[in-house]
């Protein structure tokens, strides 16, 4: 970058000067209430195929892509600027999302596009070093930058500043923040899952509309793989009709011009099919998109129900704790315990005993009350962030849908304008014969 927060770090002697710029970045970003989006152009401009050794000196082909940014401000400026650029693998962008994740459990992570080809037509390759995919993909990853970039929150995170400008040394930055210990293990959501007593309803219904949104927007997919694959037969048998029209222009005189011509219109038409199909994925990928996004929403559910989770059996063990400390105090049982049985077999304690376990009950009860507090207000905070980054989402996915729907609409209107087009000017071709 050639902003001045930058050059002011660089310049600097101190051996934290990365640790500085990334603050004032972040300082400025916060203060000016914009969004990275809005100061840095982002793009990943290319895809390379390269060969490299595994750990076990075995031979592995990946895919790198080419990460530019450089100042808006320059830009709009009209300036001509060389961009910063460095090379990222895909398991590099992964490391990023799960760290987001984890980071921000309030928020509707975006997605990655797919490391290998779903919902497919036979026509299509499903090899994820395929050119066509490969270019899909880096269009995905842009997206997906894209959209970290513009987020309110996300978007000042020093991590993520940090994978779009520096190369080297990033992946231990990352691993320094000690966000794989935070990771919540998939046994714990799932007890959280049925043993929450409490959750908030709205986040109830926001789970279930996910796993309906992914079901659905399944549906439309294979759907549209399927029709996909019967147009492109209908297409294709069209050019038939220009062989045999060809064939047939060979034996005729007076119609040959005619047939022929009719058959180039033909052969014409056919061949189309395939950038047709091709424009076809740019939609299908969008949708892709929210399949995958339905995951990223429900992360966030899971999130909540674990907290509300850990909130109840924090509460439920402080309840406990007082229970004990009244009992002991006025040497009542009110409910059955392994220690009043023992009492009963074995004698009363005595008066330092019982007030050295009141000591420690009161100690356990203030450390339980502080953990209480603590969880309410995480609990609380990620109800009210969640939340909100759940309307934002919802209103992204309104207008992203409606445009991707709407401009699908006119592809096919198009084509369908291409057809008349083709049999227009094969009337013609007819009517001179």
């Amino acid at each position: 970058m050639a902003d001045a927060e930058r050059e002011d770090a660089a310049e600097t002697d101190t051996p934290n000067a990365s640790d500085t710029q990334e603050k004032n970045t972040n300082i400025t970003m916060a203060e000016d209430g914009s969004t990275l989006l809005k100061r840095m152009e982002i793009t990943v401009a290319e895809a390379e195929k390269r060969t490299g050794k595994k750990a076990v000196n075995m031979q592995e082909t990946y895919t790198v892509y080419l990460l530019e940014t450089r100042p808006s401000a320059a830009v709009n400026e009209g300036q001509s600027v060389a961009p910063d650029a460095l090379w990222r693998r895909y398991s590099e962008f992964e490391l990023l999302r799960n760290y987001l994740l984890v980071t921000y459990p309030f928020i509707v992570v975006p997605p990655l596009p797919e490391k290998r080809a779903e919902f497919v037509w036979h026509k299509l390759s499903a090899d994820n070093m395929d050119p066509d995919f490969v270019e899909r993909r880096r269009v995905g990853l842009e997206n997906f930058l894209l959209r970290v970039a513009s987020h309110p929150v996300m978007s000042s995170d020093g991590i993520f500043y940090h994978f779009l400008t520096q190369e080297r040394g990033w992946k231990e930055v990352v691993y320094e923040t000690g966000f794989q210990a935070k990771a919540e293990s998939r046994l714990r959501a799932l007890n959280a899952t049925f043993r929450v007593k409490n959750p908030d309803k709205r986040f109830m219904e926001m789970k279930h509309y996910s796993d309906e949104l992914q079901s659905i927007t399944s549906q439309l997919l294979r759907a549209r793989a399927r029709v996909a694959d019967r147009l492109y037969g209908v297409y294709k048998v069209h050019g038939n009709y220009g062989r045999v029209f060809s064939e047939w222009s060979a034996i005729e005189k007076e119609m040959g011009d005619g047939l022929q011509s009719a058959g180039h219109h033909m052969d014409a038409y056919a061949a189309s099919i395939d950038d047709i199909l091709e424009e076809e994925e740019h939609y299908a990928d969008q949708i892709k998109e929210y399949l995958f996004f339905s995951e990223a929403l429900r992360a966030v559910c899971r999130k909540h129900e674990l907290s509300q989770y850990e909130l109840e059996t924090e509460s439920l063990d402080l309840a406990s704790k007082k229970q004990q400390r009244d009992e002991l105090a006025t040497g009542t049982m009110r409910t059955f315990s392994f220690k009043g049985m023992t009492t009963k077999l074995f004698g009363q304690e005595t008066a330092d005993q019982r007030e050295a376990r009141l000591k420690l009950l009161e100690e356990q009860i203030v450390e339980g009350e502080e953990t209480v507090r603590e969880k309410t207000t995480e609990c609380e905070e990620h109800v009210c962030s969640g939340w909100v980054d759940i309307q934002r989402f919802k209103e992204q996915k309104d207008r992203d849908l409606r445009e991707a729907f709407i401009n699908y609409a006119f592809m096919q209107m198009s084509m369908c304008r291409k057809g008349i087009q083709m049999w227009t000017n094969a009337k013609e071709c007819f009517s001179k014969m």
